[in-house]
């Protein structure tokens, strides 16, 4: 069975990736496309340290009881580039659904920010890519795959 390939290139923002992450599993189980719509997440440090969590300004209030200022820092910045690698794997007499997905995971948010960039049979780097998604992640779920 043919696969198509899709990359998602997300930089160094973790919480898209994971809301991709969310999306993708939400498919999966609403469209039961377990063996169908595969992933796996490809990480790469750039060597630089991890940059400190920057902790938010309390806001001035007047009056009586104002909202608030969170007293929770921003999270910080990741030093990893994280790169989404999905693989669609529909047999042949369902061409058509395949090709609903191909043409709408690219459209919606967060996919849409990550540059997608899709690899069908016949593709120059299809084959490089199909080895690329054979070696990650060779020992199942990667930790970091799976926040709460």
């Amino acid at each position: 069975m043919p696969h198509i390939y899709m990359q998602f290139d997300f930089g160094k923002d973790e919480e898209k990736a994971q809301l991709a992450r969310h999306k993708l599993e939400t498919w999966k189980q609403a469209f039961r496309l377990d063996k169908k719509l595969l992933y796996k997440f490809e990480r790469a440090t750039d060597g630089e340290p991890l940059a400190e969590p920057v902790a938010a300004k309390p806001e001035k209030s007047k009056g009586k009881a104002k909202a608030k200022a969170k007293d929770e820092p921003e999270t910080p910045k990741s030093n990893e580039t994280v790169k989404l690698l999905l693989r669609l794997g529909f047999s042949n007499h369902e061409k058509l659904s395949e090709q609903r997905w191909v043409d709408r995971i690219p459209t919606e948010e967060p996919f849409l920010a990550a540059s997608p960039k899709v690899l069908k049979p016949g593709d120059a780097h299809f084959a490089d890519t199909e080895k690329q998604f054979e070696e990650l992640n060779q020992g199942g779920w990667d930790r970091r795959d799976v926040r709460r």
